[in-house]
């Protein structure tokens, strides 16, 4: 009888966005505060506190739009804080998912909108469908993550309710 291993994987890139539409900064590590998001982000609290993207979900948008290995259309584009590799992100609302040693729940999908069609005519289309834009949560612990980091899903705690009140 074997265990089924759940599905693990790796942070690739980390960026923290200093204003709305601003520039995104590639950092090796970030820390994040409880409820809060990462230091130094332009997003603060809320529901949409760290956004992730999968590479492999990135990848597939390129080769769609007919840009596979387009250096100029890198995922920092896409404008998430957290590029992961490893672990899908579809259908995971509610889901703690453990970045290191930092918790964050899945709050919702991260709908692309029309500023993906500013970086590639026709790339918010093709990221519509089964959460093509990613996800974006809420952190659950203090604490570091940093490129390399290992992420799984986190299934042996409670996760918090999605309608608990979550300061702004």
């Amino acid at each position: 009888m074997s265990t089924a291993v759940p599905p693990s994987g790796m942070i690739e890139q980390i960026w923290i966005k200093r204003a709305k539409r601003g520039p995104m900064d590639p950092v090796a590590s970030a820390r994040v505060r409880t409820q809060r998001g990462l230091v130094g982000n332009a997003n603060q609290g809320g529901r949409r506190q760290i956004t992730l993207l999968e590479a492999e979900r990135w990848a597939e948008h390129l080769v769609a739009v007919g840009r596979d290995g387009d250096s100029t259309l890198g995922p920092i584009r896409r404008r998430a804080n957290v590029l992961v590799r490893g672990i899908p992100l579809v259908n995971a609302r509610g889901r703690v998912l453990r970045i290191g040693v930092v918790r964050v729940q899945i709050a919702g999908e991260t709908k692309p909108c029309h500023q993906m069609d500013e970086v590639f005519p026709g790339l918010q289309a093709v990221m519509k469908p089964a959460w093509g834009g990613g996800a974006f949560a809420i952190i659950l612990d203090d604490g570091e993550i940093a490129v390399g980091d290992p992420i799984s899903w986190d299934e042996s705690s409670e996760p918090p309710s999605l309608f608990d009140d979550v300061p702004a």
